[in-house]
């Protein structure tokens, strides 16, 4: 299987990480099924969050008993240093550990420093002194939050978008990550979901210093997985070809789905119809086009234009103006379909 030095952790993790949010979406019982068949096939890196809901439970019912073979990364969203003791107590108690391995802020709008007025770093270093966690990390969506993190030698890992949809500037992040010695946690490898090869996706990654982490829902996208460990794609020119005809398509004003827009105010669901005109062009178009599928994207009419998503997107987006060519776009391709 295929390894990777997570930076100056000096965790050795595969390079098939398990990306644990979409558990929260199965069963207890269908999520033990799946992490526990990726641990018996080899991996042994699994990452969560306490924001997560029920994700880190789910993770220790499954894993309790094996905890000294794996890696576990889990991440705190506190916003106060009470907020974060409690984060990090109810972590431990949902993973049935006494300690994380790598502990990460969860998307701050800030590079948590010590000695700053939110004492979340002091707070860190505190738990690390305890041995509540053994390596502090950090998250992001925003291209210059996180690359201030790198730069500060704070963080030994950095959890950060990165597929082949990136540009120049997230390459240019891997590499300073590598220089830096900080361990580069690959999140997004799909897109939110618009990569629909994964063999193309993984391809992409090898060639980078990057431990990518899954999302992993059903038992069908594991397998598929587990069977990159045996024969691992390799770029190749159809590969190429095909990165190259997905870039031209993909790159630029696109939602990724991260979700960081939400709530919205009008109860639009802002993740998916922000991205509806590319998911009806690369997935089945019948449950998009029922009538739950018209009624969400007919949400979009009552938007108040308060620009609440717009300030949170990570990416800079124009949400509004993207949410309505999503409408325009779906209700034209719904009357030529119906």
């Amino acid at each position: 299987m295929d390894t990777i030095r997570l930076g100056r952790t000096g965790l050795i993790v595969s390079k098939n990480g398990f990306g644990a949010l979409p558990v929260q979406r199965i069963s207890k019982e269908e999520a033990a099924l799946l992490l526990r068949k990726a641990y018996d096939h080899g991996i042994n890196y699994f990452d969560t969050a306490r924001g997560y809901t029920d994700s880190e439970e789910k993770m220790g019912y499954a894993l309790s008993d094996v905890r000294s073979n794996i890696v576990i990364s889990t991440k705190t969203h506190a916003k106060t240093v009470g907020e974060f003791w409690q984060h990090l107590h109810t972590s431990l108690a949902n993973l049935k550990t006494d300690y994380i391995d790598i502990y990460q802020f969860h998307n701050p709008a800030f590079v948590p420093a010590p000695g700053d007025e939110t004492g979340l770093y002091d707070a860190m270093l505190e738990a690390k002194k305890q041995g509540k966690i053994r390596h502090i990390g950090f998250t992001n969506h925003r291209y210059t939050v996180a690359e201030e993190a790198v730069k500060s030698g704070l963080y030994d890992t950095l959890q950060f978008p990165f597929s082949y949809l990136a540009g120049e500037k997230e390459e240019a992040l891997v590499r300073l990550c590598e220089k830096e010695d900080v361990g580069f946690i690959c999140m997004k490898a799909l897109a939110g979901g618009l990569i629909t090869r994964s063999d193309a996706a993984y391809a992409y990654l090898a060639k980078y210093p990057v431990a990518p982490i899954w999302g992993i829902q059903r038992e069908s996208e594991l397998d598929e997985f587990l069977s990159y460990q045996d024969a691992p794609p390799v770029m190749n020119e159809e590969l190429t070809s095909f990165i190259h005809r997905e870039r031209g398509e993909l790159t630029g004003d696109f939602c990724r789905g991260c979700g960081y827009c939400l709530p919205c105010p009008a109860g639009i669901e802002i993740f998916t119809a922000a991205r509806m005109s590319l998911l009806l062009r690369r997935s089945p178009t019948a449950g998009h086009l029922s009538e739950g599928g018209q009624a969400m994207m007919r949400k979009i009419e009552d938007c108040i234009h308060c620009n609440q998503c717009k300030s949170r997107c990570p990416y800079g987006l124009d949400t509004p103006a993207l949410l309505q060519k999503n409408h325009d776009d779906y209700f034209d391709f719904l009357s030529k379909h119906s």
